[in-house]
């Protein structure tokens, strides 16, 4: 993913700091938070603020770049926008991973006039890595 190019093709100016921004979410599978994106940029962007995150983050989901994944817990993650796909959260060590897009019930005959404009699946329970331990 070329980010000159995305930036182009969105008409979105390609600064510095939206570059990081971008590029550390294409590099992490962790589904950062705007904290962990922020102490992750701020030791080599010294005037960054949390601020800033949330106005690059606001406007990467406006341009259908990333995508937020929201937890029922009020917590926000983001993602590089990509193949559709389900998300798992361990309970124990509060990991998320990606996992083939898990299919839900159709709506009933009973909900027409409903319009799904979008849809997420977050499985939770313990991962592989923590039913070992």
């Amino acid at each position: 993913m070329d980010f000159r190019k995305i930036c182009t093709d969105k008409n979105i100016s390609p600064s510095y700091t939206r570059m990081r921004v971008f590029d550390y979410l294409k590099q992490s599978k962790t589904h950062p938070t705007v904290d962990v994106i922020y102490k992750a940029l701020k030791p080599d962007l010294p005037t960054l603020s949390k601020t800033t995150i949330y106005n690059v983050l606001d406007l990467f989901i406006k341009h259908k770049i990333i995508l937020p994944v929201h937890f029922i817990t009020g917590e926000y993650r983001y993602e590089i926008l990509g193949e559709s796909h389900s998300h798992f959260k361990c309970n124990i060590c509060d990991r998320i991973y990606d996992i083939p897009l898990v299919e839900t019930i159709k709506l009933e005959d009973d909900y027409q006039g409903f319009k799904v404009e979008s849809e997420e699946v977050i499985l939770k329970g313990i991962c592989n890595k923590c039913s070992i331990k």
